[in-house]
């Protein structure tokens, strides 16, 4: 991969591809860098008419949540540029060499990572890019670009009731995330009821019994080993019945190689559209962060079988290749919805790119 790159040093000008978009972003923060250094956050805001900001305290409270828990990734991403930097003199072959294994090192995935250094090889062509102090925040706003396109609001008013399939294998987290959920929408002032459509797993259904009871949602439930398209016609009637407005469904973990599996969660489809127009409106696949590029796999594989809408991605302050999270934005077009940072009720969040960038660089 890198010989390419090593041969584009010398200045070719008539080489424009997808790092344009990102040299766009970069080309800015390093203009800017100085004089963003001075200036409160409130001046850099150039949109008109921007909605309140939060709190103070509010968003150092998200910043120091993120940098908490993106600390390993931190340490294997930022860190590591830092030192690959430090004392460098001039933007050559030999410093974007070791830039690369650093970020594929860091999980930002093979694509991410030949645009990032393209793209720098390109500014240093412009001249645009000279000293390497000013690598980083050409990393940085790059990252920030591309993280941008992940950022997905979700409408929860969009249906009476809105109902959410969540998808993945065993251990990543799922019941878990459920609960979190639930919770979060509860503290909203939004009704919940927890569809208990995993009918295969020992002990499934009990434990999301407890979530149920732990955060105050309504449950319904079959016995184990009963048809999980059954349990969610069942969910939809009684969520209709007693006007909640979020259905959560909980599904069998599974592996996305096994066919009837899968068919199974298209089947949970088809009867909750019949029963809630457009149902299920948003199908969520959890992964866990600290499988790194294995995630990938599994997040094509899923979407291919029921077109995910979104991805939550678990424990990402258990691991230090959190960079996973760019390669299922940039190579699979996939939004992130919540991210996970510890095991506390609160420790599930909306993605947001830009503190989540500010956590990792600051």
């Amino acid at each position: 991969m890198f010989k390419k790159l090593k041969k584009s040093l010398g200045f070719n000008k008539d080489k424009k591809d997808k790092a344009e978009e990102l040299n766009e972003g970069a080309r800015v923060a390093i203009q800017d860098s100085e004089r963003k250094d001075n200036v409160p956050p409130s001046e850099e805001q150039t949109a008109p008419e921007p909605p309140p900001a939060e709190p103070a305290t509010e968003k150092a409270g998200l910043l120091g949540w993120l940098k908490k828990g993106l600390a390993k990734t931190r340490t294997t991403l930022v860190q590591r540029v830092e030192n690959v930097l430090l004392g460098k003199k001039e933007i050559d072959a030999e410093l974007l060499e070791e830039l690369e294994e650093v970020l594929v090192t860091a999980d930002l995935g093979i694509k991410t990572v030949e645009e990032i250094i393209k793209g720098i090889t390109e500014s240093v062509q412009r001249k645009e890019l000279k000293d390497p102090e000013q690598v980083k925040a050409h990393i940085k706003a790059a990252l920030l670009a591309i993280l941008k396109k992940g950022e997905k609001e979700l409408d929860l008013d969009m249906a009476q009731p809105v109902v959410m399939m969540i998808i993945g294998v065993n251990g990543v987290g799922k019941t878990t995330t459920i609960g979190k959920l639930a919770h979060r929408f509860q503290s909203q002032g939004r009704s919940v009821l927890l569809a208990a459509a995993d009918t295969f797993r020992a002990a499934a259904i009990e434990q999301l019994a407890i979530w149920g009871e732990r955060v105050g949602a309504d449950l319904v439930k079959h016995k184990s080993g009963a048809d999980p398209s059954a349990v969610v016609f069942d969910a939809l009637q009684a969520a209709k019945a007693r006007k909640c407005q979020v259905v959560i469904t909980d599904t069998a973990g599974r592996l996305h190689t096994k066919v009837n599996l899968m068919e199974e969660l298209k089947k949970i489809k088809r009867v909750a559209g019949k029963e809630v127009p457009g149902a299920p409106h948003y199908s969520f696949l959890v992964l866990d962060a600290t499988t790194g590029q294995n995630a990938i796999s599994q997040a094509k594989l899923f979407n291919e079988a029921v077109n995910l809408d979104g991805i939550i991605l678990t424990k990402l302050d258990g691991t230090s290749k959190g960079g996973v999270l760019v390669s299922i934005i940039n190579e699979l077009n996939l939004p992130i919805c919540y991210i996970g940072l510890g095991e506390g009720l609160e420790d599930l969040r909306e993605f947001k790119a830009e503190p989540f960038v500010d956590a990792l660089f600051e």
